[in-house]
């Protein structure tokens, strides 16, 4: 594991019920997320997005966690078991150089993980290609405190660079953010 990356065990101070006041996934992915749709949560932690797709994509839909640590995936079913959608939620262990997916999804989240990715352009450069084109949509969020304004306009010219397209700027609490189509 990258040293770049949240350990499991910190997750818990930020996957709390304080913030499913702040980011509930309802209100961050309503323009994003319906009925039906195949969707990713790239970076996934211990559900609290993949759980809130799971009853937003329906018992038609289906959504992909990939995340590099098996004790948040672990961690992501027993929750999503408690919550009733574990039969929509399929989780793939990835590593630092490939998310280890083959399915094409309407929409990826990347939710506060992209700076801890040693190769952005390869990240990119894979979920455009995961992306059902043209209608397809990549929202990533970045943490504020971690990622500066600069920082993150070099990663949304990074994006462009790789082909993808961005649509708009959400207004996400705490965070920056951008939506990329891929084509």
């Amino acid at each position: 594991m990258s040293d770049h990356v949240c350990p499991w065990w910190l997750a818990y101070t930020f996957d709390n019920p304080l913030r499913r006041l702040v980011h509930r996934p309802e209100r961050v992915l309503a323009p994003y997320v319906r009925q039906g749709m195949s969707v990713m949560d790239v970076g996934c932690g211990m559900g609290h997005f993949s759980i809130g797709m799971a009853r937003m994509v329906g018992p038609e839909g289906s959504v992909w966690s990939v995340d590099m640590q098996g004790r948040m995936l672990a961690t992501l079913m027993r929750r999503a078991r408690k919550a009733g959608v574990a039969e929509r939620i399929h989780t793939t262990l990835c590593d630092a150089d490939s998310l280890g997916m083959g399915e094409q999804v309407d929409f990826i989240l990347a939710f506060w993980m992209v700076h801890e990715s040693p190769d952005q352009a390869r990240m990119l450069a894979e979920f455009k290609g995961l992306l059902n084109a043209p209608e397809g949509r990549l929202l990533v969020a970045e943490p504020r405190m971690h990622v500066s304004k600069q920082s993150f306009e070099a990663f949304v010219k990074n994006a462009e660079s790789q082909g993808l397209i961005l649509m708009e700027r959400p207004r996400v609490a705490f965070s920056r953010a951008a939506v990329f189509s891929p084509a």
